[in-house]
């Protein structure tokens, strides 16, 4: 969804103040994609600061649907984003964190501007559950579900001969 930005740059500075609705259906990653369960309305304000600059503030819900980072079972994360960004149209000075990519001439690309605040406030870490067992490192069952009967090699090599001590006075 774009929003004409001309309204706020011309003399009349008149602010704009808009509920738009999310045309993004997925997100896209290195991690892949995951798509977007819920998504509610964008509200924006953009008001003019002086010359050329202006403040964009804006919030919106999404939930997304992202693998867990133990067992990879699809988790809903909500998003709720809250934002506040003061933008300088006249600074030519890109650097490589530039991120006013969502900014095309006149127009305010509020989907590349929400991508970029899901970013921001991407989790540290995604579990399904806090006591997530994850995956087998070897045959690759998911341990929430069940156990498999791979031979656990986890354990440091120096210690086999313990194992070994245990495994032969083991019950059966």
């Amino acid at each position: 969804m774009f929003i004409n930005l001309s309204d706020v740059l011309s003399e009349h500075h008149k602010p704009i103040d808009e509920v738009v609705s999310v045309e993004m259906t997925e997100f896209q990653s290195s991690l892949g994609s995951m798509p977007i369960l819920e998504k509610g309305p964008v509200h924006i304000i953009v008001k003019h600061v002086k010359q050329r600059e202006l403040t964009i503030e804006g919030q919106c819900k999404l939930v997304l649907e992202i693998p867990c980072d133990r067992c990879l079972e699809p988790v809903a994360v909500e998003f709720d984003l809250k934002f506040t960004k003061n933008i300088d149209l006249d600074d030519d000075q890109t650097d490589e964190l530039d991120e006013k990519n969502y900014i095309d001439g006149y127009n305010l690309d509020v989907d590349k501007l929400l991508y970029n605040e899901m970013l921001v406030g991407w989790p540290m870490k995604i579990l399904c559950s806090e006591d997530c067992k994850g995956i087998c490192n070897t045959c690759g069952q998911n341990l929430n579900k069940g156990t498999c009967n791979c031979e656990d090699t986890s354990l440091d090599p120096r210690m086999s001969v313990i194992r070994d001590v245990f495994k032969n006075f083991k019950e059966v």
